[in-house]
Formats: C-alpha cells, sequence, structure tokens
C-alpha cells in the first residue's frame, strides 16, 4: 500500500546496469508519490543481494544486465524471496524477452517509455496482487493468446526409439509445422544442424517424410492437440 493509500511507502530497489539510466530512474522514482528507492543495482547478482539485504516491496528490473540478467535475477529473487514482487522496466518489448521474464515470476512489464504516473499504477498493481501491464504489453498478451496454439509436448511422455533428447524437441517442432529454417531460429542452431538431427531422428524410427514424422509424434504421445 502506498502513502497516497494511507500506508507506508513502497519500498523500491532499481537494478540496471547502465549508469546513466540508473541514476535516471532513481531520480524519477524519488519525485513520484508513495515510492521510496531503498537501493540500486548494476546487474542481477547485485539485486538479488540487495533483495536479501533490504527486503525491498518492489524491485524494478532491467533484463540485459552482465554477470546475471533480469530473467535470472527474476527467478532468483522469486524463489527465494517471494514476498518481493518485480517488475521488468526494459526497452524490449518482444516476446523473447517479455515470456521469459513472465515466466519467471515477474508480475509487471514496462517499457522504458514508461511516464511516472504509469511506474506508479504498476507498482501498486503488483502490491494489490494483480499484474503491473503497460497497455502495449497487455495487447501482445491477448495477440498472442488468440493466435492459434501449437501442438505442445505431452507431459511425462519419453522419447521413443532411442531417440535424444534434442532429437524429440526437433521431432515436436516438425509436429508443430515449423520449417528447418524455423526450427534453426528457435533453437540457436544452423539449419545444417537441424538437418542433422532430422536425419539421425528418421534413421532411427524409419520415418520417410514429415507426414510420416507428424503422424509419429502424435501416435507415440510426444505431442497432444492444443486444448487436448
Amino acid at each position: 500500500m502506498t502513502e497516497e493509500e494511507g500506508g507506508a511507502p513502497a519500498r523500491v530497489v532499481v537494478a540496471d546496469d547502465q549508469t546513466v539510466v540508473r541514476e535516471g530512474i532513481v531520480m524519477l522514482l524519488g519525485l513520484l508519490p508513495g515510492i521510496e528507492v531503498v537501493g540500486a543495482a548494476a546487474d542481477g547478482h547485485e539485486a538479488v543481494r540487495l533483495v536479501a539485504e533490504l527486503d525491498p516491496d518492489v524491485v524494478l528490473m532491467d533484463l540485459r544486465m552482465p554477470r546475471c540478467d533480469g530473467v535470472e535475477a527474476t527467478r532468483r529473487i522469486r524463489a527465494e524471496h517471494p514476498r518481493t514482487q518485480v517488475v521488468v522496466l526494459t526497452t524490449y518489448a518482444d516476446d523473447a524477452s517479455l515470456f521469459p521474464a513472465l515466466r519467471a515470476g515477474a508480475r509487471g512489464y514496462l517499457t522504458k517509455d514508461a511516464g511516472g504516473d504509469e511506474i506508479v499504477r504498476a507498482v501498486r498493481s503488483v502490491l494489490s496482487g494483480d499484474a503491473g501491464l503497460s497497455p502495449g504489453i497487455q495487447r501482445r498478451l491477448l495477440e498472442r493468446l488468440s493466435e492459434p496454439q501449437p501442438a505442445v509436448p505431452a507431459e511425462g511422455a519419453e522419447a521413443p526409439d532411442g531417440l535424444t533428447a534434442r532429437e524429440t524437441e526437433v521431432l515436436v517442432l516438425i509436429a508443430d509445422g515449423l520449417t528447418n529454417q524455423e526450427i534453426a531460429r528457435k533453437l540457436h542452431v544452423s539449419t545444417a544442424t537441424v538437418k542433422t538431427h532430422i536425419n539421425n531422428l528418421f534413421a532411427k524410427t524409419g520415418l520417410k517424410d514429415r507426414a510420416q514424422a507428424v503422424r509419429y509424434a502424435f501416435g507415440k504421445g510426444l505431442v497432444r492437440p492444443p486444448g487436448g
């Protein structure tokens, strides 16, 4: 609860590796009602240490920092200090930044063009148990939820026919309809590496083409239809 609502100010730690940005955020927060900055960290390791030392209500967390990035720091803070909430404050709003941060336990997500009022609203929201998301992030989440959902790995499914974990992962992505190039981007490997995995899994399973691979993946329980 903030001062405006009759309680003590929200105690906040700021984590950002860029000194000018970090100091600017601290200065801005010092002007906002209901917020008290109790510490500032230059990387994820320092953020985790300050949370343990200061027990803040909220961490405003940058994502791309040296030594320990914001996603890993968020995961550690939420696991070790669950009372402290995390609001991401970052330049990046792409899926590759947004969803890992939310999965790590962040309850808020703002981009650095957010104004002071928006930061205050996000802090209030996460402290009251709600999500503190910028309008743009909310729209992106709604868009993502409305997109056709891919087949997902079935829980507890074991790799058959001696497939390795990576070969099984490639097989699931084939069943999801991804091309070799898309699989390569998703797994951060070369297209040639993807082709090697496909050749190996085809040899082990006796499959001849991708259509057979899709049927095989569903038949072996490696994937299930969305919503199934």
